[in-house]
C-alpha cells in the first residue's frame, strides 16, 4: 500500500515574497505557489504599448507610479492570493510620495491592467478581475489581443467592452488619460 504525499502547506503573502527567484513566472493562488506560462511576443507588445502611455502620463503630470511586468498586487488574505499585474497604477492620494516599500504593496492600485494570455481562459481572466475588485482596486481592465479589444470593469458597473476605433479612458481614476484600442495591437 502506498501512502500518499502531503498536501504541500498554504503559504501567506510575506512568506511568498521572501521565497528565492526561481527564474519562473509565478503567484499564490489560495496559498499556493502556482507557475503561469510565459506569454508570447503579442502579449509583450501590447504591455509595453500601454505601459508607456500610460507611464509618460502620470509621471508627466506627476500624478503617482505606474508598474509592469507582474508586480505583486495582494488579492485574497486568509489563505493568501497574491496576482502579477501586467500593469499597476497607484495615485499618490494611495501610495503617497517617498520610498517605495520592499515587498508587498499595503494598499491596491487604482488599475490593474491585464493583457489576457492565449493560454489564459476567459473564466481565469474574469475571476482575476473579480479579485482584483474586491481588493479594492477602482478599475481592471482585461486588454486582449485576440478579439483586439479593452474590456473595463468597476465595481457595480456594467462591463465596457472597447474595440479598435474607440478611445481607452478611466475619467474617474486619470483624467484626461487616453489611447486609441486599435494602436495597441499594431
Amino acid at each position: 500500500m502506498s501512502v500518499a504525499a502531503p498536501p504541500p502547506a498554504r503559504l501567506t503573502a510575506d512568506e511568498f515574497v521572501r521565497l528565492p527567484d526561481s527564474g519562473r513566472r509565478r503567484e499564490l493562488v489560495g496559498g499556493h505557489v502556482v507557475e503561469v506560462p510565459m506569454p508570447p511576443p503579442k502579449h509583450g507588445f501590447c504591455c509595453s504599448k500601454m505601459d508607456r502611455a500610460l507611464g509618460n502620463f502620470v509621471e508627466e503630470r506627476d500624478l503617482g507610479r505606474v508598474a509592469s511586468n507582474d508586480s505583486w498586487v495582494k488579492t485574497e488574505e486568509g489563505p493568501d492570493t497574491v496576482r502579477g499585474a501586467d500593469i499597476a497604477y497607484w495615485s499618490y492620494e494611495r501610495l503617497p510620495k517617498g520610498e517605495i516599500p520592499e515587498g508587498l504593496i499595503p494598499i491596491p492600485p487604482d488599475l490593474v491592467i491585464e493583457v489576457r494570455s492565449p493560454s489564459e481562459r476567459w473564466t481565469e481572466a474574469f475571476g482575476k478581475v473579480l479579485e482584483y475588485l474586491r481588493a479594492g482596486v477602482r478599475v481592471a481592465c482585461i486588454v486582449d489581443p485576440g478579439t483586439e479589444t479593452v474590456s473595463v470593469y468597476r465595481p457595480d458597473e456594467i462591463q465596457q467592452i472597447l474595440t479598435a476605433d474607440d478611445e481607452f479612458t478611466v475619467p474617474d481614476v486619470l483624467p484626461g488619460f487616453q489611447v486609441n484600442v486599435g494602436k495597441l495591437f499594431t
